[in-house]
């Protein structure tokens, strides 16, 4: 994992306004996980730009800025940063969805400063890339439930997620080279993985908006859905891993599925087998077999959190 927190550009909010280091529980009402049928109590994090949820080892991560479309502040970047700490070290959180308030995903940068949006930045502050970690260094599996529109940073921030779901007639899009400026938070490193170099140049240098239906023909998104049916959705996803998947081996295979488009064949197959020395033999492994033979559901006892492998170097391999 990365380091603490670093300071990001905030067009629109003070980047000297963070969340608290103590992180009070509260009662959340009228939250996401209420609006699709889930009890409507549940605890989360108290921010003020994000809402954190957790229910049935599935947190709800909600951008919650619904007047402004979600659009990006600095003080959403750091909660959002902060959730996903949390979320990759409490082993009560199997699977992650994040979603937004109201009818948006994220709009984007908020412009509200008009030409001071992009002004110039300090160089030892700045950072293009504005939630640390990203989605990927999460060892959780994180699906985007992009409900409405996800434009500039709000689609690239999507990108680093392993799974996405799009509402079929919201607009997607990286449009920061009409903004005079260029995308931002690896996306030149996301993007050609997901859709192809072809596919990513459309999407990067022209700067155009493309529907749901658009983006999942593609295969920047796993589908295009009615906006009312992109959460429920993407809970749904979630829910089975959170029920059904042993986590430690969710999160070593994640880390080797980021990781692998790097490495050799060869590299691969050495990850591979030094990670099933790790699993095989323990109780999971055990557990897994039984559980199907059985017909029952697993009770899985391995956790990321203490029994996290000592991970493979591929310098080994010659």
């Amino acid at each position: 994992m990365s380091s603490g927190p670093r300071r990001h550009f905030a067009p629109n909010r003070s980047a000297g306004v963070y969340p608290r280091d103590s992180t009070a529980l509260v009662l959340a009402r009228g939250s996401a996980v209420a609006a699709v049928g889930l009890p409507r109590y549940v605890c989360r994090m108290e921010y003020e730009d994000l809402r954190f949820e957790l229910d049935g080892g599935v947190a709800i991560l909600t951008l919650n800025r619904p007047e402004h479309g979600n659009a990006f502040s600095g003080r959403m970047g750091e909660e959002l940063g902060h959730a996903f700490r949390r979320c990759d070290e409490d082993d009560a959180v199997r699977a992650v969805v994040l979603t937004g308030a109201g009818n948006a995903f994220c709009t984007g940068a908020d412009m509200s400063a008009g030409a001071d949006t992009f002004a110039k930045q300090d160089a030892t502050g700045f950072s293009a890339a504005p939630v640390d970690p990203p989605a990927w260094q999460v060892r959780k599996p994180i699906i985007a439930a992009m409900n409405g529109h996800a434009v500039g940073l709000g689609l690239t921030l999507a990108l680093q997620c392993d799974l996405r779901l799009a509402a079929s007639d919201a607009k997607y899009g990286v449009l920061q080279v009409r903004r005079g400026v260029m995308p931002d938070a690896y996306s030149h490193w996301t993007l050609p993985k997901i859709v192809g170099l072809q596919n990513a140049a459309w999407i990067l240098l022209t700067g155009r908006k493309f529907t749901g239906s658009e983006v999942a023909r593609l295969g920047l998104v796993l589908d295009a859905l009615p906006a009312e049916r992109v959460l429920p959705t993407a809970l749904e996803i979630a829910r089975d891993i959170a029920e059904n998947t042993a986590p430690l081996s969710v999160a070593v295979t994640k880390k080797l599925l980021w990781q692998s488009p790097e490495l050799r064949a060869k590299d691969v197959e050495h990850f591979e087998t030094e990670l099933h020395h790790h699993l095989m033999g323990k109780t999971d492994a055990v557990e897994g077999v039984m559980a199907f033979l059985e017909r029952r559901k697993p009770n899985w006892s391995l956790s990321v959190s203490d029994d996290w492998p000592e991970w493979p170097n591929e310098s080994d391999v010659k």
